[in-house]
């Protein structure tokens, strides 16, 4: 081999010696870290709790609203925690708000004593002083015993008559018509008063236990408040005649004597404002109008004391 050969062989050589020598990693090289673990995701705090609300101050006393006076009514709030209620040592319902409504007969002692008794035995009383009225005379030109053709018919239909009435104001219906500001059923001249002492064709006879409004036969006449009828006479009373009566819840009812026409009948619910029926003149009357007499269970009330002056 010439030596011309030999160095061209060496120089096409060199190239892959170079190559082979690059693919391995030089001795003092240090190997490639790892990579760094990952951190753990932050776990999420619990928010804070939202603080309860403040309560209410609880009540010692009652809140009364209202005049303590013959023929009228009181409507308040009982106590916090109150669990039973008396007036005179006979119980009073309590709704669930803790509202409650009393009244007072026309001659109604002239002081009651109210208590309401909490829950942990403490009792909490209220003395009311009751307010006397001022009582009217009336003589009324017209018999005791009403339409009824002879005192002997009238002894024979009456018991009946109060019976009817007695059952139906001893049911008590789910009604807030007592909560209610109570209106006129119809408007008009008064013409009897509540309380008076009435005299027929000279003969005494018990108080006046509403008021009377005269107006035209066949005036419409409405309900003064929610309720729920619970009497509409199927046929006049000797003295009622066509006799409509409406619960109002707790006790309180209304009644409608002399009536010409009812456009109710027992279980319907009516709201204040609703037309019951017609103004008339039947049974003891001597020309039409309206007779409104309200009660608290037996207690006789005005009618004016919840529905205020006419017109208002």
């Amino acid at each position: 081999m010439s030596g011309r050969t030999y160095r061209a062989r060496c120089t096409a050589a060199l190239p892959l010696l170079l190559v082979t020598a690059s693919c391995v990693p030089p001795a003092d090289t240090p190997a490639p870290s790892p990579p760094p673990a990952a951190s753990p995701a932050p776990v999420p705090s619990s928010p804070a709790p939202t603080p309860a609300p403040p309560r209410a101050p609880v009540r010692h006393d009652f809140v009364l609203r209202g005049a303590a006076e013959q023929g009228g009514v009181l409507i308040g709030q009982v106590p916090g925690d109150t669990r039973t209620l008396t007036l005179d040592g006979k119980a009073v319902p309590v709704a669930a708000d803790g509202s409650f409504l009393i009244a007072f007969d026309r001659d109604a002692e002239t002081g009651q004593r109210l208590v309401a008794t909490l829950a942990d035995g403490r009792a909490v009383e209220r003395f009311l002083p009751v307010a006397a009225g001022s009582w009217r005379i009336e003589n009324i030109n017209a018999p005791y015993r009403g339409s009824a053709s002879s005192d002997a018919e009238f002894e024979r239909r009456r018991p009946a008559e109060l019976a009817q009435i007695a059952e139906a104001r001893r049911v008590d219906h789910a009604s807030d018509g007592w909560r209610q500001r109570f209106r006129w059923p119809v408007t008009g001249r008064l013409s009897g008063f509540f309380g008076s002492q009435r005299v027929y064709q000279g003969k005494p006879g018990s108080y006046h236990g509403g008021t009377d409004v005269a107006v035209p036969a066949g005036t419409p006449f409405v309900a003064p408040a929610d309720g729920v009828v619970v009497l509409a006479a199927a046929a006049p009373f000797t003295l009622e005649g066509n006799l409509l009566i409406v619960d109002h819840g707790m006790g309180l009812n209304s009644a409608f004597l002399h009536c010409q026409r009812l456009d109710v009948k027992v279980g319907d619910r009516v709201v204040q404002g609703q037309q019951l029926g017609t103004v008339g003149r039947t049974g003891r009357a001597t020309g039409p109008h309206m007779h409104w007499g309200l009660k608290w269970r037996d207690a006789r009330l005005d009618p004016g004391k919840l529905a205020g002056p006419m017109g208002n």
